[in-house]
């Protein structure tokens, strides 16, 4: 039996998270179980014990994962989407990484050629790390009101990764920063925006603490990758 320890992992998990959240302020946290580089066993192993949100990096490894699994979970595209795979939104629940105002424009247009707006989360680099993409909090403030104006974008808020293995003060730094992002956001006229995606296997708990409503599981689910 693939992962036989999931179930425990994941109740110990959700555990976590709600303490986390009573620490911090309240909310509602949806865990979105990672399955990069696990096959589609491990999609239906979390589906059986009840999870419903699905996390993937890589257009191009989720597609075939979403036929071959074939269990009614929402699928959220974590990772850097290309322009050029932009038409695969269509088949998520939530984009989480615009990062750039020339990804916004090529998804919203896919979003009016389709009839409908496409959830999604605008990507925000706290920490100016060279190594991850995403607006800085000074780009997205000037950007702002090009991405109120996309009408094929429908903008539930922000995400944002904290760098690997940093001090828990670095990582709070990084997670306030989000949320001003988030705020730049409703302030520039999306007022029900409302997603702070952030907080992964290493940091998920201070991510909560700090107001996540969405983070993203993998290892601490599943171990590490492929094994």
């Amino acid at each position: 039996m693939p992962f036989p320890d999931l179930a425990d992992r994941l109740a110990e998990v959700r555990g976590r998270i709600a303490d986390a959240a009573r620490r911090g302020a309240g909310q509602q946290v949806t865990l979105v179980a990672v399955t990069k580089t696990h096959g589609a066993e491990a999609v239906r192993a979390v589906h059986a014990l009840g999870a419903r949100d699905v996390g993937e990096n890589k257009v191009q490894e989720a597609l075939p994962k979403m036929d071959e699994a074939a269990v009614p979970v929402r699928w959220h595209l974590i990772g850097h989407l290309q322009r050029n795979k932009a038409k695969a939104v269509e088949r998520f629940a939530l984009v989480h990484s615009i990062d750039s105002l020339r990804l916004a424009d090529a998804v919203s247009n896919v979003g009016a050629a389709l009839g409908r707006r496409i959830p999604v989360l605008v990507q925000v680099n706290v920490s100016g790390e060279e190594t991850k993409g995403g607006f800085s909090p000074a780009d997205l403030a000037a950007g702002v009101e090009r991405i109120v104006a996309m009408k094929g974008l429908d903008v539930r808020g922000v995400m944002t990764m904290a760098p690997f293995d940093a001090p828990e003060r670095t990582l709070r730094g990084v997670f306030t920063g989000a949320r001003g992002a988030l705020e730049t956001l409703r302030g520039g006229g999306l007022p029900d925006a409302r997603e702070l995606s952030m907080g992964m296997s290493g940091d998920y708990e201070i991510a909560v603490e700090e107001g996540a409503t969405i983070v993203r599981l993998g290892t601490v689910l599943f171990g590490a990758r492929g094994t």
